[in-house]
């Protein structure tokens, strides 16, 4: 029953993050993966937000599995990250490449924390 959950989750996300890094990085003219970027970070706040209703005891083990691993794991890539630094970085765009690496860091981070300070906030 677990993998149906994350396996619906994940039926989601995974259409979710091809749409929306199409449709972000259609309207930016610039070689910064800004698609990526956008799913990495939503991801990154919807996960934060997960685990704070977690703590707060609102969100059980089925949501996690569906949301958690199904929808943000499928949502979100590590490998689209890295594969596109590394063709910034070959092609010459090494400030991009840099800046790619710094602001997914701090920006994911970031979300993380914002999402499980509101979830803990309003399930408090």
């Amino acid at each position: 029953m677990n993998w149906l959950l994350v396996l619906a989750g994940a039926a989601v996300g995974a259409p979710m993050r091809y749409l929306t890094d199409r449709m972000v990085q259609a309207r930016h003219d610039t070689v910064f993966p800004w698609g990526t970027f956008t799913v990495n970070v939503f991801g990154s706040f919807v996960l934060g937000l997960l685990a704070g209703a977690a703590l707060s005891g609102a969100a059980g083990a089925n949501v996690q599995l569906l949301v958690g691993t199904g929808f943000c794991g499928a949502l979100t890539t590590y490998s689209t990250f890295s594969y596109e630094t590394l063709q910034l970085a070959e092609n010459g765009a090494r400030f991009y490449a840099l800046a790619n690496v710094v602001a997914s860091v701090v920006a994911g981070l970031g979300a993380v924390f914002v999402g499980m300070a509101f979830a803990q906030a309003a399930f408090a």
